[in-house]
């Protein structure tokens, strides 16, 4: 065998045991600490192999957020200005009539997304919130989409009800690590978020968990948020990224913002260590340069919101990601 044949089987069967080991091992803060600290190159080309070992390495899945019920949470998450206890520029809004949701989910799949999540600012929904919501769900799925819905902590039977409805992902983020946890939140714990994807789990809605990077975490706590993730009995089919997208009023305004290039491996590392997870690349976009979203592509993002808003923030235009995609060669599903 020739020495470039040779070579071509020695880069096949390097990829085949690096797929095969990322699938079945547990990882540690450590371990992934490690990944963080890879040259750039070298980290952005194990995720790439990890990735197209899994994807289509061109395809990216387009998702719509519409915020349903803006404003007025109890909660007290020091990135949200929808908390009612901070002083920002969202009102306190009603449930959106069902009309003017599913308007917006038309136009949703006219655009090319192919799911469409609907989010509320409610600590935990009352089962007189719940109804309007599960025939919103029953309606936009009749349309074709993928449904999700980020509805808060759910008690018990909630998750079954919107599952009858046709809920096909419930997106729940656990945020951030459990030791930084409290520096963020303080009105719900690590182990009630856990409760409601262990009840989502149950009744057999896809899972849509990932976290928020550039709060003032350090990085074995950005490493410690992925071990959550990966380390769930089933990952998340879904895992959103998110940049924190800083507002003036909420605790987080002012804090440092993250270089651009630890959100990247925070990207690959996502990607190595849940190969077979959609990773999201999510809030923050609007800050981000073209070139820094296709390195995140490359690294393994192959899943972004589509749309104006991501519930209260700005997002990039459909239009604008539609030309982006263009350039890079991408097509959505």
């Amino acid at each position: 065998m020739s020495e470039l044949n040779m070579s071509m089987v020695d880069v096949t069967s390097i990829k085949r045991n690096v797929s095969s080991l990322e699938v079945e091992k547990r990882w540690t803060v450590a371990q992934i600490v490690e990944l963080f600290e890879l040259p750039f190159s070298d980290l952005i080309y194990r995720a790439q192999t990890v990735h197209r070992d899994n994807f289509d390495p061109n395809a990216v899945q387009v998702s719509t957020l519409l915020s349903i019920k803006t404003g007025g949470c109890s909660e007290d998450c020091g990135y949200c200005p929808q908390a009612a206890r901070y002083h920002t520029d969202v009102e306190n809004e009603p449930l959106m009539p069902i009309d003017e949701v599913l308007a917006a989910a038309r136009a949703a799949k006219e655009s090319g997304a192919s799911r469409f999540c609907m989010g509320a600012a409610w600590r935990s929904p009352k089962q007189k919130d719940l109804e309007p919501v599960l025939k919103m769900i029953s309606e936009v799925k009749a349309m074709g989409l993928q449904t999700c819905a980020t509805l808060g902590m759910l008690k018990e039977g909630q998750a079954a009800q919107l599952k009858d409805a046709g809920l096909d992902y419930y997106n729940h983020n656990l945020d951030t690590a459990p030791e930084f946890y409290g520096d963020v939140i303080t009105t719900r714990t690590y182990q009630d978020r856990l409760d409601t994807l262990d009840s989502v789990r149950e009744a057999d809605i896809n899972v849509c968990c990932g976290g928020i990077i550039g709060m003032g975490e350090s990085r074995n706590q950005r490493a410690g948020l992925i071990a959550q993730l990966a380390n769930m009995e089933r990952p998340p089919e879904s895992v959103p990224i998110n940049l924190l997208t800083q507002v003036e009023g909420t605790p987080l305004h002012g804090v440092d913002e993250l270089d651009q290039f630890e959100f990247i491996r925070t990207i690959a590392a996502a990607r190595i260590t849940m190969p077979k997870s959609f990773v999201r690349l999510s809030a923050g976009r609007q800050s981000m340069h073209e070139g820094v979203q296709a390195l995140c592509f490359i690294a393994g993002a192959n899943s972004i919101f589509y749309g104006e808003k991501l519930l209260t923030t700005g997002n990039p235009e459909a239009e604008t990601d539609k030309q982006l995609f263009a350039k890079l060669g991408l097509h959505p599903i």
